[in-house]
């Protein structure tokens, strides 16, 4: 059985979750995995408003539904209580917005991949020595592909995920670019589907997605 990295790198693209009621997260991550997903973040609120206890249990939720056809780890992971609360349902990787040292040891302590959040060359070389598998650089959408290119040049060691912004137009320039995969949020047109529930949309949205990689 392929490891996490060598599925996160197969893949190349994964499916970011954020503010989905929990009733509706098996038939929404069924409507993904339709179209072709088979790498899904739910992330934790960092308002506090939904509790982390909640993610985490649709993260368990999901993990044991999916095991065997789809990776599940967390996203927006700000605390070593949050990488403990993911281990703990089954999530196999941990996305955080920010290079936290704390956060990436104890990812790795807890034999889960870690994915921190980064911009700059210092940055994403500092959580590389922390630690990180992956490096997301995040927020991609305002620098594009030629910002991907021109870091991954020098930092030729480094494993990219490109996150934030990336669609149907862009998203074959940033692996040609450099970046190793992609983070792919839901838009407001996705989230109305999911109220009405039409998970068609969904899975037609995931399937062009799968597609435009030659999946």
């Amino acid at each position: 059985m392929r490891s996490t990295v060598e599925n996160i790198l197969k893949e190349k693209i994964i499916m970011i979750v954020r503010g989905i009621p929990e009733s509706d997260i098996v038939d929404l991550a069924e409507a993904m995995w339709r179209g072709g997903i088979r790498i899904m973040e739910c992330t934790y609120d960092a308002s506090g408003k939904i509790p982390a206890s909640e993610t985490a249990h649709m993260i368990k939720t999901l993990s044991e539904r999916f095991e065997g056809r789809m990776l599940i780890g967390a996203g927006t992971v700000l605390s070593r209580e949050q990488v403990l609360l993911t281990k703990e349902a089954g999530g196999q990787f941990i996305i955080s917005p920010d290079v936290n040292e704390e956060v990436i040891k104890e990812t790795k302590k807890a034999g889960l991949v870690s994915i921190p959040g980064a911009l700059t060359p210092s940055e994403a070389t500092l959580a590389t020595r922390a630690g990180a598998d992956f490096v997301k650089l995040f927020p991609i959408s305002q620098l594009g592909a030629s910002y991907v290119k021109a870091l991954c040049a020098p930092l030729s060691h480094i494993r990219f995920l490109a996150v934030g912004g990336v669609n149907l137009g862009n998203i074959r320039e940033l692996l040609k670019s450099g970046a190793c995969g992609v983070g792919i949020g839901l838009g407001d047109a996705d989230r109305d589907a999911i109220a009405r529930g039409d998970l068609d949309f969904i899975e037609k949205k995931c399937a062009s997605f799968t597609e435009a990689l030659g999946k």
